[in-house]
């Protein structure tokens, strides 16, 4: 017998889901240096269970809410946006989840406030209370963020004076903004690519990842993927300068989101406009804004120069994993070549990366938002460097223009796997970890398990007794 699923109870299962990892995360998540426990301590160990609980309830509420947007009766975009504020609600308030990374944007801003090259120094550069939040490793690196990011980290900074709680409240409201902006953009993509909104919606903005990294974690990939989204609308709705504009200054936040500006191109040829008109104008388009927003920023063109800001030796993108595991054989073969493994298998991950943008387009070029999808997802898993929103850059698009159902299937598997990867602390894992993590997840499991069967009972018992 089926698991009865109303929109109700998906609903109410969600807000259980982000309810529990809120909860969780005041003693497991990337809290302020002052507040952090022991990774041993009770209250560490039970925040780390109840934010992994949470995981798998929100998770099963979001792969029930599929069936129901699969169903007969599918929920109307509009509900689904409900379900979207009511999930998103107990993480307002929640401290950072899943990354330190928001830390790092206020330094930023201070950096930029203040008048110092954010580009060419590290937070370290700044000192202070701001600084000391920011994790180690990125201390003394400049920003790899566009002066569109840094202009409106700079301006958070001088309207908080530099408080943290209201600076990370300001920067999970930026976060928020992103998100509606995706939600308003998801729609009206998956209505010009012949799919299903509500199913463009449950995939692009309900998925786990964008409520743990967008939402919780602050990421300002939220307020890139909106602007990306709505310049892709505004090319297809005939305003291809509107469109550039908007994509241009998502790429001001973050880089990757540069790749639009051929869908813009594509979009305008499509619609009957020569392509050699179509790139001048969007190179023009582009080029004002990109000029109008470094100036506004006063950052300078540093940006650029930060463009190839280094990464992790120790993250776990493909290639960075094919370079050490190379580096460790040319080790044990005495070879003195081990120290370039880790640069070359990057270099090589560039190329791969040029040549599988090229086929995409060159193959799907009818199809340019879902070419664009496809090319941001290849730029993320062939990086040097991957964490699990990357995905998102992708997963946003895929979901508004996807051909068919398995690929949207696939993706969401993908979605589903990788809301489990990162501690809620944004640190390495270690083994006792690792145990309180996957014995939170056991937990929800169970008690999953144990709802469904009760609701089995209920559902048979009137059957029985006639």
């Amino acid at each position: 017998m089926a698991f009865p699923v109303d929109l109700r109870s998906c609903q109410v299962l969600g807000l259980a889901g982000t309810a529990f990892l809120a909860l969780g995360g005041e003693t497991a998540g990337a809290l302020p240096v002052r507040d952090l426990l022991a990774p041993a301590s009770v209250q560490a160990a039970l925040g780390l269970v109840g934010v992994y609980f949470g995981v798998v309830l929100l998770t099963a509420a979001w792969v029930l809410l599929g069936r129901l947007v699969r169903g007969p009766e599918p929920p109307s975009p509009r509900a689904l946006l409900l379900v979207l504020a009511v999930w998103t609600a107990p993480l307002l308030l929640a401290p950072p989840l899943f990354s330190r990374d928001v830390y790092s944007y206020l330094a930023q801003g201070a950096m930029v406030d203040a008048h110092m090259d954010v580009y060419a120094h590290g937070p370290a550069q700044l000192g202070g209370p701001l600084a000391d939040e920011v994790a180690p490793m990125w201390r003394q690196t400049g920003a790899p963020y566009g002066p569109a990011f840094m202009a409106l980290a700079s301006a958070l900074s001088g309207l908080t004076r530099g408080e943290l709680p209201a600076g990370l409240l300001g920067m999970r409201l930026v976060a928020l903004l992103g998100v509606a902006l995706m939600a308003v953009a998801l729609p009206r993509l998956a209505r010009h690519s012949g799919a299903d909104p509500a199913a463009a919606l449950w995939l692009g903005a309900l998925n786990p990842l964008v409520l743990l990294h967008l939402v919780a974690g602050a990421h300002n990939d939220a307020l890139m993927l909106g602007l990306l989204g709505l310049g892709l609308v505004a090319a297809r709705g005939r305003r291809p300068g509107v469109g550039a504009v908007l994509v241009t200054l998502a790429a001001l936040v973050k880089a990757p989101a540069a790749l639009g500006l051929l869908a813009v191109v594509a979009l305008q040829v499509r619609s009957g406009r020569r392509p050699l008109p179509a790139v001048l104008t969007t190179a023009a388009a582009s080029a004002a804004t990109t000029v109008a927003a470094t100036a506004a920023a006063g950052t300078g063109y540093g940006w650029i120069g930060a463009l190839d800001t280094p990464v992790s030796s120790h993250n776990w993108a493909l290639t960075s994993l094919a370079g050490r595991a190379t580096g460790a054989l040319l080790t044990h073969l005495g070879s003195g070549l081990a120290p370039f493994a880790v640069p070359a298998w990057h270099l090589f991950g560039l190329g791969a990366t040029a040549v599988a943008v090229l086929l995409i387009w060159l193959r799907l070029r009818p199809w340019p938002v879902y070419a664009l999808g496809l090319s941001l997802l290849a730029v993320a898993v062939l990086g040097p460097a991957i964490r699990p929103w990357y995905v998102l850059w992708g997963l946003f698009l895929i979901a508004a223009a996807a051909p068919s159902t398995s690929v949207r299937h696939r993706v969401a598997a993908l979605a589903g796997v990788l809301a489990l990867a990162v501690l809620p602390s944004g640190g390495p894992a270690d083994a006792g970890q690792l145990v309180l993590a996957v014995s939170g997840g056991v937990l929800g499991v169970i008690v999953l398990w144990q709802a469904h069967q009760a609701a089995q009972a209920q559902t048979a018992a009137p059957g029985q007794t006639a």
